[in-house]
């Protein structure tokens, strides 16, 4: 007697194909998940470095910005302690020089006065020395004159104003005895070609 068994149990036939192959779905999600994390990654940076492209941007406006004020619109730009000592002592060696003659060497010290002067204060030196000459000549009249201090008071690209404090010893023939005078003044000063020279001298005690 022979007895037959069908391959399975509803009449449909089994392959080895069929039992062994897997749904791709978990592949496909696995990709997809990696190119959404990379985009993301992607989109993070993008955004990252545009942030930082405008932050530089920004701090290069801001630098070119103070270095053209520095360099073109700033009015104290040339101004500071080198420029300050030299216009002090512009002033100091300039008053010395116009308070200060004597009549044995006249010539030699009102030229030397008039090369610290600019302006209308030299023209009106150069006529006043005339005075000077021929009282020093007549009275034999010798002045000395000495900073003793000297402090700014105001001060520019090309001007600047420098108040002096002097003390005059002055001796003459009906005077031999030096008489010592204290006195302050106010010297106003031009830059001309690069030098501080005296364009006012004003006395204030």
């Amino acid at each position: 007697m022979t007895v037959e068994h069908d391959s399975s149990l509803d009449g449909t036939e089994t392959t080895p194909s069929d039992e062994t192959e897997s749904p791709p779905a978990p592949a496909e999600s696995a990709r997809t998940n990696g190119f959404a994390t990379i985009k993301r990654w992607a989109r993070r940076c993008l955004a990252r470095w545009r942030s930082i492209v405008a932050t530089l941007l920004v701090a290069t406006a801001v630098g070119v910005a103070a270095g053209l004020y520095f360099v073109l619109y700033r009015p104290d730009q040339r101004v500071g302690d080198a420029a300050a000592h030299r216009a002090i002592q512009a002033a100091s060696d300039g008053a010395v020089a116009v308070l200060s003659y004597s009549p044995d060497n006249l010539d030699r010290d009102i030229a030397k006065a008039k090369s610290y002067l600019t302006g209308d204060f030299l023209a009106y030196y150069t006529k006043f020395s005339e005075q000077i000459a021929a009282m020093a000549l007549q009275k034999h009249v010798t002045e000395t004159a000495k900073v003793v201090r000297a402090a700014l008071s105001e001060l520019q690209p090309d001007s600047a104003v420098v108040l002096v404090f002097i003390n005059q010893i002055a001796t003459s023939k009906e005077k031999p005895e030096p008489q010592t005078n204290a006195s302050i003044a106010q010297v106003t000063l031009a830059k001309v070609k690069g030098s501080w020279l005296i364009s006012k001298l004003d006395p204030l005690s």
